[in-house]
């Protein structure tokens, strides 16, 4: 999985020129293959998007992928009960939620790894506890294999049932910038304060890509 990452990033850092100072932010999953056009090879880029889904969010409504159309968004995988990263990941989640909140063009989507314990309704005194109103920010609950399909081979998350770990899960501690066209534009850790300072600061240069 890191190396996937760190793979993706750099192809997607060099495939742009390195236009970070043209403030737009690179693209993590690309796919580049040579195709013959007028008798001449050229390269064929494609993006990597987050595909379609349908999960419940803390009201027990369903929220697919179009609940999220002409929005960038955060997500993370967490659960409820986690003793250990996801208090300090929810607390900086927090800080994106009070900076944007308002903002239509701005979402969160927290996604639950612990499907038995983490029902809708448990999600929503959860996020009620953070003071988090309407669904700017969205918990999302599905089956096991939804939830960690969507985090390993979309979201460039980890996350898995081990009994031996604290609280019975090991999962990664990023947050994952979408933009509106569904494309991974960063990836963060959620409990470093200067990460996520960053992550603030790409958010607002992802924002003015679409004002260009």
């Amino acid at each position: 999985m890191k190396n996937l990452f760190f793979g993706a990033f750099i192809i997607g850092l060099f495939s742009l020129g390195c236009k970070n100072e043209a403030k737009r932010l690179p693209f993590l999953q690309m796919e580049v293959a040579e195709k013959v056009v007028e008798g001449k090879s050229v390269a064929d880029t494609t993006f990597r998007t987050i595909p379609s889904f349908k999960l419940l969010n803390q009201d027990s409504v369903a929220v697919t992928e179009k609940d999220f159309d002409g929005t960038i968004y955060v997500a993370d995988f967490f659960f409820t009960s986690c003793p250990t990263i996801c208090p300090v990941m929810h607390r900086n989640l927090l800080k994106i939620y009070k900076k944007y909140e308002g903002n239509p063009e701005v979402k969160l989507a927290s996604h639950t790894i612990d499907v038995k314990y983490d029902t809708p309704s448990r999600m929503k005194a959860y996020a009620d506890k953070l003071g988090v109103k309407g669904t700017q920010w969205e918990y999302l609950w599905g089956s096991r294999d939804e939830i960690y399909t969507l985090a390993e081979r979309n979201y460039l998350a980890a996350a898995q049932e081990d009994k031996n770990a604290p609280g019975g899960f090991v999962h990664g501690g990023y947050l994952t910038l979408v933009d509106k066209e569904k494309r991974i534009r960063g990836v963060y850790d959620g409990t470093d304060d200067a990460d996520v300072k960053k992550l603030l600061a790409d958010m607002d240069i992802l924002l003015g890509e679409y004002k260009q």
